[in-house]
Protein backbone atom coordinates (compact mmCIF):
# COMPACT_ATOMS: atom_id res chain seq x y z
CA UNK A 1 0.00 0.00 0.00
CA UNK A 2 2.65 2.42 0.62
CA UNK A 3 4.43 1.76 -2.31
CA UNK A 4 0.82 2.44 -4.40
CA UNK A 5 0.52 6.05 -2.50
CA UNK A 6 4.11 6.86 -3.14
CA UNK A 7 3.57 6.08 -6.88
CA UNK A 8 0.38 7.95 -6.88
CA UNK A 9 1.94 11.45 -4.71
CA UNK A 10 4.18 11.73 -7.73
CA UNK A 11 2.26 10.70 -11.07
CA UNK A 12 -1.01 12.34 -9.64
CA UNK A 13 -0.25 15.37 -7.41
CA UNK A 14 3.27 16.44 -8.56
CA UNK A 15 3.27 19.77 -9.64
CA UNK A 16 2.98 19.36 -13.65
CA UNK A 17 6.19 21.71 -14.38
CA UNK A 18 8.20 19.96 -11.83
CA UNK A 19 6.41 16.23 -12.52
CA UNK A 20 7.45 16.79 -16.44
CA UNK A 21 10.61 17.85 -15.83
CA UNK A 22 11.77 14.82 -13.60
CA UNK A 23 10.16 12.78 -16.21
CA UNK A 24 11.61 13.89 -19.38
CA UNK A 25 15.34 15.62 -18.37
CA UNK A 26 17.00 11.82 -17.83
CA UNK A 27 15.74 10.84 -21.08
CA UNK A 28 16.24 13.89 -23.10
CA UNK A 29 19.68 13.69 -21.51
CA UNK A 30 20.35 9.84 -22.14
CA UNK A 31 18.45 10.35 -25.99
CA UNK A 32 20.96 13.73 -26.86
CA UNK A 33 24.10 11.41 -25.50
CA UNK A 34 22.02 9.10 -28.03
CA UNK A 35 21.69 11.60 -30.90
CA UNK A 36 25.00 12.28 -30.61
CA UNK A 37 26.33 8.66 -31.05
CA UNK A 38 24.39 8.61 -34.08
CA UNK A 39 26.51 12.10 -35.21
CA UNK A 40 29.74 10.74 -34.68
CA UNK A 41 29.36 7.09 -35.66
CA UNK A 42 28.59 8.47 -38.99
CA UNK A 43 31.57 10.78 -38.96
CA UNK A 44 33.97 7.74 -38.45
CA UNK A 45 32.27 6.05 -40.91
CA UNK A 46 32.50 8.69 -43.69
CA UNK A 47 36.17 8.46 -42.92
CA UNK A 48 36.38 4.92 -44.57
CA UNK A 49 35.04 6.24 -47.35
CA UNK A 50 31.85 7.97 -49.59
CA UNK A 51 30.58 4.52 -50.47
CA UNK A 52 30.59 3.24 -46.93
CA UNK A 53 28.47 6.43 -45.48
CA UNK A 54 25.97 5.76 -48.16
CA UNK A 55 25.75 2.45 -47.20
CA UNK A 56 24.72 3.15 -43.82
CA UNK A 57 22.73 5.84 -44.69
CA UNK A 58 20.71 3.44 -47.34
CA UNK A 59 20.50 0.91 -44.16
CA UNK A 60 18.68 3.47 -42.09
CA UNK A 61 15.02 1.98 -43.06
CA UNK A 62 15.80 -1.01 -42.11
CA UNK A 63 17.18 0.28 -38.72
CA UNK A 64 14.33 2.26 -38.22
CA UNK A 65 12.05 -0.70 -39.34
CA UNK A 66 13.53 -2.38 -36.26
CA UNK A 67 13.05 0.68 -33.69
CA UNK A 68 9.76 1.30 -34.86
CA UNK A 69 8.78 -2.58 -33.46
CA UNK A 70 10.60 -2.50 -30.49
CA UNK A 71 9.76 1.26 -29.22
CA UNK A 72 5.83 0.63 -30.68
CA UNK A 73 5.50 -1.71 -28.63
CA UNK A 74 7.19 -0.11 -25.52
CA UNK A 75 4.43 2.79 -26.20
CA UNK A 76 1.57 0.05 -25.86
CA UNK A 77 2.77 -1.68 -22.82
CA UNK A 78 4.00 1.84 -21.39
CA UNK A 79 0.32 3.31 -22.12
CA UNK A 80 -1.57 0.54 -20.23
CA UNK A 81 0.67 -0.20 -17.73
CA UNK A 82 0.76 3.58 -16.73
CA UNK A 83 -3.00 3.84 -17.12
CA UNK A 84 -3.27 0.54 -14.67
CA UNK A 85 -1.27 1.68 -12.53
CA UNK A 86 -3.04 5.36 -12.28
CA UNK A 87 -6.46 2.51 -11.48
CA UNK A 88 -4.80 0.42 -8.92
CA UNK A 89 -4.79 -2.75 -11.02
CA UNK A 90 -1.26 -3.65 -10.07
CA UNK A 91 -1.53 -7.46 -11.07
CA UNK A 92 -2.66 -6.37 -14.36
CA UNK A 93 0.15 -3.91 -14.33
CA UNK A 94 2.67 -6.72 -14.44
CA UNK A 95 0.93 -8.60 -16.63
CA UNK A 96 1.23 -6.37 -19.11
CA UNK A 97 4.96 -5.87 -18.43
CA UNK A 98 5.80 -9.66 -18.88
CA UNK A 99 3.60 -9.73 -22.17
CA UNK A 100 5.69 -6.61 -23.54
CA UNK A 101 8.71 -9.16 -22.66
CA UNK A 102 7.26 -11.77 -24.24
CA UNK A 103 6.58 -9.82 -27.82
CA UNK A 104 10.11 -7.98 -27.92
CA UNK A 105 11.75 -11.64 -27.78
CA UNK A 106 10.15 -13.14 -30.76
CA UNK A 107 9.99 -9.75 -32.73
CA UNK A 108 13.95 -9.86 -32.50
CA UNK A 109 14.04 -13.47 -33.44
CA UNK A 110 11.26 -12.70 -36.49
CA UNK A 111 13.82 -9.58 -37.19
CA UNK A 112 16.79 -11.39 -36.71
CA UNK A 113 16.25 -14.21 -39.30
CA UNK A 114 14.75 -11.77 -41.90
CA UNK A 115 17.86 -9.50 -41.57
CA UNK A 116 19.95 -12.56 -42.65
CA UNK A 117 18.15 -13.47 -45.15
CA UNK A 118 16.91 -10.49 -47.05
CA UNK A 119 19.91 -8.13 -46.36
CA UNK A 120 21.52 -9.00 -50.37
CA UNK A 121 18.01 -8.56 -51.58
CA UNK A 122 17.08 -5.30 -50.16
CA UNK A 123 20.43 -3.70 -51.62
CA UNK A 124 19.98 -5.00 -54.88
CA UNK A 125 16.49 -3.55 -55.00
CA UNK A 126 18.40 0.07 -54.90
CA UNK A 127 20.30 -0.78 -58.01
CA UNK A 128 23.76 1.07 -56.06
CA UNK A 129 27.39 0.37 -57.00
CA UNK A 130 28.88 -2.96 -55.93
CA UNK A 131 30.89 -1.61 -53.15
CA UNK A 132 28.24 0.34 -51.70
CA UNK A 133 26.33 -3.07 -52.10
CA UNK A 134 29.26 -5.12 -50.11
CA UNK A 135 29.12 -2.56 -47.16
CA UNK A 136 25.43 -2.06 -47.25
CA UNK A 137 24.51 -5.71 -46.55
CA UNK A 138 27.58 -6.70 -44.21
CA UNK A 139 26.75 -3.88 -41.76
CA UNK A 140 22.83 -4.81 -41.78
CA UNK A 141 23.46 -8.45 -41.29
CA UNK A 142 25.47 -7.41 -38.36
CA UNK A 143 22.85 -5.25 -36.62
CA UNK A 144 20.29 -6.37 -37.69
CA UNK A 145 21.22 -10.50 -36.85
CA UNK A 146 21.98 -9.55 -33.24
CA UNK A 147 19.05 -7.00 -32.39
CA UNK A 148 17.80 -9.11 -29.12
CA UNK A 149 19.94 -6.54 -27.95
CA UNK A 150 18.10 -3.19 -28.83
CA UNK A 151 14.89 -4.93 -28.80
CA UNK A 152 15.28 -6.17 -24.84
CA UNK A 153 17.03 -2.34 -23.87
CA UNK A 154 13.96 -0.56 -25.15
CA UNK A 155 11.42 -2.97 -23.41
CA UNK A 156 13.29 -3.00 -19.95
CA UNK A 157 13.57 1.18 -20.42
CA UNK A 158 10.27 1.44 -21.16
CA UNK A 159 8.85 -0.46 -18.02
CA UNK A 160 11.11 1.96 -16.11
CA UNK A 161 9.76 4.70 -17.46
CA UNK A 162 6.25 3.59 -17.12
CA UNK A 163 6.93 3.76 -13.33
CA UNK A 164 8.70 6.78 -13.39
CA UNK A 165 12.27 6.05 -12.84
CA UNK A 166 13.13 7.78 -16.18
CA UNK A 167 16.81 8.48 -14.24
CA UNK A 168 17.52 4.83 -15.10
CA UNK A 169 16.44 5.01 -18.59
CA UNK A 170 19.39 7.86 -18.49
CA UNK A 171 21.86 6.11 -17.45
CA UNK A 172 20.91 2.59 -19.39
CA UNK A 173 20.65 4.78 -23.21
CA UNK A 174 23.77 6.71 -22.09
CA UNK A 175 25.68 4.14 -21.34
CA UNK A 176 25.07 2.10 -24.54
CA UNK A 177 25.95 5.39 -26.43
CA UNK A 178 29.04 5.93 -24.58
CA UNK A 179 30.09 2.34 -24.63
CA UNK A 180 29.63 2.83 -28.80
CA UNK A 181 31.31 5.67 -28.84
CA UNK A 182 34.11 4.59 -27.83
CA UNK A 183 34.34 1.24 -29.20
CA UNK A 184 33.38 2.66 -32.54
CA UNK A 185 37.31 3.90 -33.47
CA UNK A 186 38.61 1.16 -31.67
CA UNK A 187 37.23 -1.91 -33.90
CA UNK A 188 36.78 0.47 -37.52
CA UNK A 189 40.30 1.63 -37.67
CA UNK A 190 42.25 -1.24 -35.33
CA UNK A 191 43.66 0.73 -32.46
CA UNK A 192 44.65 -0.44 -29.21
CA UNK A 193 45.68 -3.46 -30.65
CA UNK A 194 41.85 -4.52 -31.99
CA UNK A 195 41.98 -5.82 -36.11
CA UNK A 196 40.73 -3.11 -38.05
CA UNK A 197 37.06 -3.84 -39.08
CA UNK A 198 36.18 -1.42 -41.50
CA UNK A 199 32.08 -1.28 -41.48
CA UNK A 200 31.39 -3.90 -40.07
CA UNK A 201 33.68 -2.27 -36.69
CA UNK A 202 30.62 0.27 -36.98
CA UNK A 203 28.12 -2.27 -36.65
CA UNK A 204 29.88 -4.31 -33.80
CA UNK A 205 30.31 -0.88 -31.66
CA UNK A 206 26.24 -0.73 -32.53
CA UNK A 207 25.21 -3.86 -31.37
CA UNK A 208 27.28 -3.70 -28.16
CA UNK A 209 26.42 -0.87 -27.01
CA UNK A 210 22.98 -1.96 -27.11
CA UNK A 211 23.56 -5.10 -25.19
CA UNK A 212 25.53 -2.85 -22.67
CA UNK A 213 22.48 -0.76 -22.01
CA UNK A 214 20.20 -4.19 -21.99
CA UNK A 215 22.33 -6.02 -19.25
CA UNK A 216 21.69 -2.27 -17.34
CA UNK A 217 18.23 -2.14 -18.18
CA UNK A 218 17.38 -5.29 -17.04
CA UNK A 219 19.50 -4.69 -13.75
CA UNK A 220 17.79 -1.74 -12.62
CA UNK A 221 14.12 -3.05 -13.15
CA UNK A 222 15.05 -6.25 -10.93
CA UNK A 223 16.38 -4.27 -8.21
CA UNK A 224 14.24 -0.70 -8.21
CA UNK A 225 11.05 -1.02 -10.20
CA UNK A 226 9.24 -2.33 -7.42
CA UNK A 227 5.69 -1.93 -8.59
CA UNK A 228 6.79 -4.94 -10.90
CA UNK A 229 7.19 -8.23 -10.23
CA UNK A 230 9.80 -10.39 -12.69
CA UNK A 231 8.58 -13.59 -12.23
CA UNK A 232 8.04 -16.32 -15.34
CA UNK A 233 6.84 -19.25 -13.20
CA UNK A 234 2.95 -20.24 -14.77
CA UNK A 235 4.18 -17.16 -17.12
CA UNK A 236 1.23 -17.75 -20.59
CA UNK A 237 0.56 -15.25 -23.22
CA UNK A 238 -2.02 -13.31 -22.52
CA UNK A 239 -4.06 -12.54 -25.85
CA UNK A 240 -6.37 -9.59 -24.02
CA UNK A 241 -3.42 -7.77 -23.16
CA UNK A 242 -1.71 -8.05 -25.78
CA UNK A 243 -4.39 -6.81 -28.06
CA UNK A 244 -4.26 -4.03 -25.43
CA UNK A 245 -0.64 -3.30 -26.16
CA UNK A 246 -1.12 -3.06 -29.76
CA UNK A 247 -4.50 -1.22 -29.12
CA UNK A 248 -2.04 1.44 -28.90
CA UNK A 249 1.62 0.11 -30.22
CA UNK A 250 0.58 -0.81 -33.13
CA UNK A 251 -0.13 2.33 -34.72
CA UNK A 252 2.99 3.23 -33.26
CA UNK A 253 4.86 0.71 -35.00
CA UNK A 254 2.85 1.92 -38.73
CA UNK A 255 3.45 5.33 -37.94
CA UNK A 256 7.41 4.52 -37.54
CA UNK A 257 7.41 2.20 -40.12
CA UNK A 258 6.09 4.30 -42.59
CA UNK A 259 9.23 6.30 -41.70
CA UNK A 260 11.05 3.98 -43.06
CA UNK A 261 8.97 3.95 -46.02
CA UNK A 262 9.43 7.17 -46.97
CA UNK A 263 12.96 6.99 -46.46
CA UNK A 264 13.44 4.19 -48.67
CA UNK A 265 11.37 6.16 -51.10
CA UNK A 266 12.72 9.21 -51.05
CA UNK A 267 16.54 7.18 -51.66
CA UNK A 268 15.22 5.88 -54.29
CA UNK A 269 13.83 9.28 -56.15
CA UNK A 270 17.28 10.52 -55.09
CA UNK A 271 19.40 7.56 -56.60
CA UNK A 272 18.79 8.48 -60.40
CA UNK A 273 20.42 12.14 -59.81
CA UNK A 274 23.85 10.83 -57.49
CA UNK A 275 23.97 8.57 -54.68
CA UNK A 276 25.53 11.47 -52.91
CA UNK A 277 22.20 12.63 -52.58
CA UNK A 278 21.02 9.32 -50.52
CA UNK A 279 24.41 10.21 -48.90
CA UNK A 280 23.22 13.85 -47.93
CA UNK A 281 19.61 12.78 -47.12
CA UNK A 282 21.05 9.78 -44.68
CA UNK A 283 23.42 12.54 -43.01
CA UNK A 284 20.12 15.53 -42.45
CA UNK A 285 18.50 12.18 -40.60
CA UNK A 286 21.41 11.60 -38.28
CA UNK A 287 22.09 15.65 -37.80
CA UNK A 288 18.09 15.87 -37.28
CA UNK A 289 18.51 13.19 -34.30
CA UNK A 290 20.06 15.81 -32.34
CA UNK A 291 17.12 18.05 -32.56
CA UNK A 292 14.15 15.85 -32.65
CA UNK A 293 15.76 13.55 -29.97
CA UNK A 294 14.96 16.19 -27.06
CA UNK A 295 11.29 16.12 -28.33
CA UNK A 296 11.02 12.51 -28.11
CA UNK A 297 12.75 12.19 -24.71
CA UNK A 298 10.37 14.92 -23.74
CA UNK A 299 7.15 13.14 -25.20
CA UNK A 300 8.24 10.03 -23.26
CA UNK A 301 8.33 11.48 -19.77
CA UNK A 302 4.73 13.15 -20.51
CA UNK A 303 2.89 9.67 -22.15
CA UNK A 304 2.73 8.27 -18.54
CA UNK A 305 2.01 11.78 -16.95
CA UNK A 306 -1.13 11.95 -19.21
CA UNK A 307 -2.02 8.39 -19.35
CA UNK A 308 -1.74 7.95 -15.52
CA UNK A 309 -3.73 11.10 -15.03
CA UNK A 310 -6.21 9.96 -17.90
CA UNK A 311 -6.55 6.87 -15.91
CA UNK A 312 -7.24 8.88 -13.00
CA UNK A 313 -9.64 10.98 -14.28
CA UNK A 314 -8.03 14.51 -13.54
CA UNK A 315 -8.65 16.95 -16.53
CA UNK A 316 -6.73 20.04 -15.31
CA UNK A 317 -3.52 18.01 -15.34
CA UNK A 318 -3.78 16.49 -18.33
CA UNK A 319 -4.34 19.54 -19.89
CA UNK A 320 -1.57 21.03 -18.04
CA UNK A 321 0.98 19.04 -19.62
CA UNK A 322 -0.32 18.52 -23.38
CA UNK A 323 0.30 23.02 -23.26
CA UNK A 324 4.17 22.89 -21.02
CA UNK A 325 4.82 20.28 -23.78
CA UNK A 326 4.07 21.49 -26.73
CA UNK A 327 5.18 25.04 -25.26
CA UNK A 328 8.69 23.00 -24.49
CA UNK A 329 8.97 21.20 -27.71
CA UNK A 330 8.16 24.19 -29.95
CA UNK A 331 11.19 25.50 -28.59
CA UNK A 332 13.56 23.14 -29.23
CA UNK A 333 12.42 22.93 -33.02
CA UNK A 334 12.83 26.72 -33.72
CA UNK A 335 16.37 26.13 -31.94
CA UNK A 336 17.46 22.98 -33.96
CA UNK A 337 16.07 25.44 -37.23
CA UNK A 338 18.73 28.61 -36.53
CA UNK A 339 21.31 26.07 -36.38
CA UNK A 340 20.68 24.47 -39.84
CA UNK A 341 19.55 27.74 -41.52
CA UNK A 342 23.21 29.52 -39.98
CA UNK A 343 25.39 26.98 -39.99
CA UNK A 344 24.69 23.75 -42.44
CA UNK A 345 27.78 23.95 -44.01
CA UNK A 346 30.00 23.69 -40.72
CA UNK A 347 27.62 20.43 -40.11
CA UNK A 348 28.30 18.51 -43.37
CA UNK A 349 32.29 19.13 -43.22
CA UNK A 350 31.63 17.09 -40.29
CA UNK A 351 31.01 14.03 -42.69
CA UNK A 352 34.28 15.14 -44.84
CA UNK A 353 31.66 16.41 -47.56
CA UNK A 354 32.94 16.50 -50.53
CA UNK A 355 32.45 20.21 -52.87
CA UNK A 356 29.61 18.06 -54.29
CA UNK A 357 28.09 17.14 -51.17
CA UNK A 358 28.20 20.72 -50.13
CA UNK A 359 26.57 22.03 -52.95
CA UNK A 360 23.18 19.51 -52.56
CA UNK A 361 23.62 19.69 -48.75
CA UNK A 362 23.73 23.27 -47.74
CA UNK A 363 20.80 24.05 -49.52
CA UNK A 364 18.74 20.79 -48.63
CA UNK A 365 19.13 21.30 -45.01
CA UNK A 366 18.15 25.05 -44.90
CA UNK A 367 14.93 23.85 -47.10
CA UNK A 368 14.06 20.72 -44.61
CA UNK A 369 14.65 22.89 -41.36
CA UNK A 370 11.62 25.00 -42.58
CA UNK A 371 9.30 22.36 -41.52
CA UNK A 372 10.82 22.29 -37.76
CA UNK A 373 8.45 25.66 -37.29
CA UNK A 374 5.37 23.31 -36.36
CA UNK A 375 7.08 19.75 -35.85
CA UNK A 376 7.02 20.11 -31.93
CA UNK A 377 3.69 20.88 -32.15
CA UNK A 378 2.64 17.89 -34.35
CA UNK A 379 4.91 15.47 -32.73
CA UNK A 380 3.50 16.18 -29.45
CA UNK A 381 -0.13 15.76 -30.51
CA UNK A 382 0.59 12.51 -31.93
CA UNK A 383 1.75 11.16 -28.74
CA UNK A 384 -1.08 12.52 -26.50
CA UNK A 385 -3.34 10.61 -29.02
CA UNK A 386 -1.30 7.60 -27.89
CA UNK A 387 -1.05 8.32 -24.45
CA UNK A 388 -5.16 8.43 -24.96
CA UNK A 389 -5.31 5.30 -25.72
CA UNK A 390 -5.95 6.61 -29.59
CA UNK A 391 -2.88 5.89 -31.52
CA UNK A 392 -5.01 5.63 -35.06
CA UNK A 393 -4.87 9.25 -35.13
CA UNK A 394 -1.04 9.20 -34.85
CA UNK A 395 -1.37 6.72 -37.49
CA UNK A 396 -3.44 8.92 -39.75
CA UNK A 397 -1.62 11.84 -38.78
CA UNK A 398 1.84 9.68 -40.54
CA UNK A 399 0.29 8.24 -43.20
CA UNK A 400 -0.83 11.46 -45.11
CA UNK A 401 2.22 13.14 -43.84
CA UNK A 402 4.87 10.52 -45.34
CA UNK A 403 2.60 8.94 -47.93
CA UNK A 404 0.40 10.88 -49.04
CA UNK A 405 2.12 14.16 -48.78
CA UNK A 406 6.16 13.96 -48.60
CA UNK A 407 6.00 10.88 -51.35
CA UNK A 408 4.02 11.98 -54.40
CA UNK A 409 5.56 15.91 -53.96
CA UNK A 410 8.84 14.99 -53.81
CA UNK A 411 8.62 12.68 -57.12
CA UNK A 412 6.77 15.58 -58.26
CA UNK A 413 9.26 18.07 -57.94
CA UNK A 414 11.56 15.74 -58.77
CA UNK A 415 10.53 15.66 -62.52
CA UNK A 416 9.86 19.08 -62.92
CA UNK A 417 11.80 21.25 -60.82
CA UNK A 418 15.40 18.74 -60.31
CA UNK A 419 17.01 17.66 -57.55
CA UNK A 420 16.96 21.33 -55.54
CA UNK A 421 13.34 21.41 -55.26
CA UNK A 422 12.91 17.70 -53.87
CA UNK A 423 13.43 19.09 -50.11
CA UNK A 424 10.48 21.39 -50.01
CA UNK A 425 8.19 18.19 -50.04
CA UNK A 426 9.40 18.72 -46.13
CA UNK A 427 7.96 21.89 -45.20
CA UNK A 428 5.02 21.35 -47.06
CA UNK A 429 3.75 17.89 -45.61
CA UNK A 430 4.41 19.83 -42.30
CA UNK A 431 1.86 22.75 -43.13
CA UNK A 432 -0.93 19.89 -43.58
CA UNK A 433 0.39 17.74 -40.66
CA UNK A 434 -0.21 20.86 -38.20
CA UNK A 435 -3.97 21.55 -39.71
CA UNK A 436 -5.26 18.19 -39.16
CA UNK A 437 -3.58 17.67 -35.85
CA UNK A 438 -4.83 20.49 -34.39
CA UNK A 439 -8.49 19.15 -35.69
CA UNK A 440 -7.71 15.71 -34.04
CA UNK A 441 -6.89 17.27 -30.71
CA UNK A 442 -9.55 19.44 -30.84
CA UNK A 443 -11.80 16.18 -31.26
CA UNK A 444 -9.51 14.30 -28.68
CA UNK A 445 -10.76 17.09 -26.35
CA UNK A 446 -14.34 17.44 -26.86
CA UNK A 447 -14.82 13.14 -26.95
CA UNK A 448 -12.34 12.24 -24.36
CA UNK A 449 -10.87 15.03 -22.08
CA UNK A 450 -13.97 17.78 -21.19
CA UNK A 451 -16.04 14.69 -20.37
CA UNK A 452 -13.94 13.60 -17.24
Amino acid sequence: MDQEIQYENKMGYLPIPKLLFQMSLPIIISMLIQALYNIVDSIFVAQINEAALTAVSLAFPVQNLLIAIAVGTGVGVNAQLSKRLGEKQLDYANRTALNGIFLALISSIVFSVGSLILANLFFETQHVSAAIKDYGVLYMRIVGGACFGVFMQITFERLLQSTGKTIFVMISQGSGAIVNLILDPIMIFGLCGFPKLGIAGAALATVTGQFCGMILGILFNLKFNKEIRFSFKGFRPDKEIIQNIYAVGFPSIIMQAISSVMTFGMNKILLPFTSTAAAVFGVYFKLNSFIFMPVFGLNNGMVPIIAYNYGARNQKRILQTIRLSIAAATCIMLTGLAVLMLIPHVLLGFFDASPEMLSIGVPALRIISLSFIFAGYCIVNSSVFQAMGNGFYSLLISVIRQLIVILPTAFLFSRLFGLHAVWWAFPISELVTVVLSTILLTRIYRERIRPL
